[in-house]
């Protein structure tokens, strides 16, 4: 099987980058919304007095149809991405060693205020480079299927770390560590990468794809996920550093 490019397992607009600008803009636009609804209202009552002929009552009858058709669309678009992102085998499968590691990454970082030393060694690039050289060797053969999905996961982690997987106390490491040309995933290491595969179901989830390409797509993601456990103890790090520059300037807070 190829896989689809990424960009068409993912869409961009998922990708809203977790600022103060950003946020202000979603909090104007839900404030709009409200108003707006409240306006039409406004105007519904107006333009349907009590007493209206039967010819109005008939019509607000045939928009409330139309509304509730689409909102039943609408449910039932959502409840089937629900279900292809509870039904994901990357989450039913996904090691439990590798949930103790996301847990112990989750305390370092939210509860004794630690980060990960930056650059990491090995990095993103590298890990990913590893585990085609493990296909070649396993399969005897350069898979493309395999090239293309390392190739994609390396251009979204660059993509979706400053995004969706840094927690709060990091994002000040990250404005210190990438600047320039400098992609996250020439810095960056196994513990952000595997913030990004407990990203993937949601995302996935959304993406216009047959079910049984799906399927194979999170197999072999599920492939690289065994390859991160089976080489845990040399990817990941065992304790943060309390005393990186980042992590000073977050008790300093």
């Amino acid at each position: 099987m190829k896989a689809a490019s990424w960009d068409e397992w993912v869409p961009s607009d998922r990708l809203l980058k977790y600022t103060e600008e950003n946020i202000r803009k979603q909090q104007e636009l839900t404030k709009n919304q409200a108003v707006d609804k409240t306006i039409k209202t406004g105007r519904a009552a107006q333009n349907n007095p009590k007493g209206s002929n039967a010819d109005a009552k008939t019509n607000k009858e045939d928009t409330k149809g139309v509304v509730k058709g689409k909102k039943r669309k609408n449910q039932l678009g959502n409840e089937e991405k629900e279900r292809r992102s509870s039904e994901s085998l990357l989450m039913s499968q996904f090691p439990l060693t590798l949930k103790k590691q996301l847990v112990d990454d989750w305390e370092f970082v939210t509860q004794l205020g630690k980060l990960v030393k930056l650059p990491r060694s090995p990095t993103v690039d590298d890990i990913l480079k590893k585990y085609l050289e493990h296909r070649i060797k396993k399969d005897n053969k350069i898979s493309d299927s395999y090239a293309e999905i390392t190739r994609g996961l390396r251009c979204y982690f660059d993509k979706a770390l400053p995004a969706m997987l840094l927690y709060k106390k990091e994002q000040k490491q990250y404005k210190e560590e990438i600047k320039g040309d400098v992609s996250p995933s020439s810095v960056y290491g196994a513990e952000h990468l595997l913030r990004l595969f407990v990203k993937l179901p949601e995302l996935l989830a959304s993406v216009n794809m047959e079910e049984d390409a799906l399927n194979k797509l999170q197999q072999k993601l599920l492939d690289i996920l065994k390859f991160l456990q089976k080489n845990q103890v040399a990817f990941f790090l065992s304790a943060y550093d309390g005393d990186s520059k980042g992590a000073d300037a977050v008790k300093g807070k």
